[in-house]
């Protein structure tokens, strides 16, 4: 994670607020802090934000509208912040495109590190791998550049994902036609146990699923294998 990343703190909560800002500041990351969707937006329009903590209780629109509304247009990790028996809003969060969540209360400490591995995550995505390595991939019609981050459709239009749905892309496309369960999925794509509850690979599938299938309702390239796990059917060829 580098050093200087700039980190967007969303909440209602002027303590939360303070608190937080001066505790990653003090460990060398730089903080911005907004009350509510507008002054998020703001923020947003004047500065390259690195990841986005979102609240989900916030005025005007809840912090799972600016998730929807912030993966429309940016593809910036969102890590939620939810009501710790709040189940729902993490599952809803995390359809809606989140990254992350952390349940309230919590430790600044344990925030601080879903923040580092989220971004860790996010920049090793993005690391260029050695010049031998695979990083083109068709199937379907489909292309996917590994080396940019890309991945264009059948009509040529650019389809964007999250860190989440990409990594997991790219797993599933390097063993296609194979039967991965949700913990090799997890392992593979990157992902820690520390983020992954019961339904976080069925829903990150899910959202990939509303991306890429006609209809996602009868799959044709991410197949649910009863009892197993799911399988990647498309025949692929790397270049």
């Amino acid at each position: 994670m580098k050093s200087d990343a700039h980190i967007l703190i969303v909440d209602d909560d002027k303590g939360i607020r303070d608190l937080l800002q001066e505790f990653f500041q003090k460990r060398g990351l730089h903080t911005s802090v907004a009350a509510d969707g507008i002054e998020m937006e703001t923020i947003l329009r004047r500065a390259q934000v690195d990841l986005i903590v979102l609240d989900v209780m916030l005025p005007g629109k809840s912090g799972l509208e600016l998730c929807r509304d912030l993966r429309a247009q940016y593809s910036t990790p969102i890590i939620m912040l939810t009501a710790v028996t709040e189940t729902t809003d993490r599952v809803v969060g995390l359809e809606m495109g989140a990254d992350d969540y952390v349940p309230k209360p919590f430790d600044p400490r344990e925030l601080l590190a879903r923040i580092r591995a989220v971004l860790r995550r996010n920049g090793a995505a993005a690391e260029p791998k050695r010049a031998t390595s695979k990083q083109i991939y068709r199937f379907a019609g489909w292309t996917m550049d590994c080396s940019r981050r890309r991945l264009t459709a059948p009509d040529d239009v650019r389809v964007e994902l999250t860190t989440a749905e990409f990594n997991l892309l790219q797993t599933f496309v390097k063993s296609a036609q194979r039967v991965l369960t949700r913990d090799q999925l997890i392992e593979l794509s990157g992902g820690d146990s520390d983020y992954s509850f019961d339904r976080s690979i069925d829903i990150l599938v899910s959202r990939l699923r509303r991306k890429m299938e006609d209809d996602p309702k009868t799959p044709k390239l991410i197949l649910t294998v009863r009892s197993g796990g799911y399988q990647f059917l498309p025949e692929t060829i790397s270049e």
